[in-house]
């Protein structure tokens, strides 16, 4: 099963020509964006494949408190978005880039707070034990890969903020209010799985 999907994955990621599109919206030109990128841990656990995701701090100064995947934004000493993904994760999680085979990248996104994010997809077959950085990470978490590819589980919310209503996904797991962009991107990978 796992080596199935990430066969598949491999394959769509590769078959998927973004030519320079981005998914989500803002107000700000493409030059005045701050580059970033997350990696999407796929485990592979005895029950089934889960998607790793965490809870941000609730002291930061930005996006305090909501879930996310490891990721931030590219440090100078970055030479591509991937080596950001895997830099990250070993900051905030303790994943060693060596655990982790990437399939590929999902579209960049665009958010409303300035961000162009690049998903990469990583998949972990033999996951470590990880270690949250208590700076940035409260909780690690994972959800089932199937409860994330049933199509009843998504919903759309509206959020106000600066003045303005902005209508974003939202999954709702177990207590968790996975939303905006994260929810986003995991809605993107959702259409990938399924062939959309």
């Amino acid at each position: 099963m796992e080596n199935d999907l990430g066969s598949m994955l491999r394959q769509r990621l590769a078959l998927a020509e973004y030519s320079g599109a981005t998914d989500g919206a803002t107000h700000l030109p493409a030059d005045r964006l701050r580059p970033s990128a997350v990696l999407i841990p796929l485990l592979a656990r005895q029950s089934g494949m889960n998607m790793l995701l965490t809870r941000r701090s609730d002291h930061l100064r930005e996006h305090a408190g909501q879930v996310s995947f490891p990721g931030g934004r590219m440090e100078a000493t970055d030479r591509s978005p991937e080596e950001t993904a895997l830099r990250e994760a070993h900051e905030e999680i303790g994943l060693s880039p060596h655990h982790v085979q990437l399939l590929g990248r999902l579209m960049p996104y665009h958010t409303t707070s300035g961000y162009l994010i690049h998903p990469w997809i990583g998949l972990i077959e033999d996951p470590p034990t990880f270690r949250p950085s208590p700076v940035e990470v409260a909780e690690i978490f994972e959800v089932p890969l199937a409860f994330l590819l049933e199509p009843g589980n998504y919903r759309r919310e509206t959020v106000t903020g600066g003045g303005q209503a902005r209508h974003v996904h939202a999954i709702p797991y177990r207590g968790y209010r996975i939303w905006g962009a994260t929810a986003a991107i995991i809605h993107q990978f959702h259409r990938l799985v399924r062939g959309e």
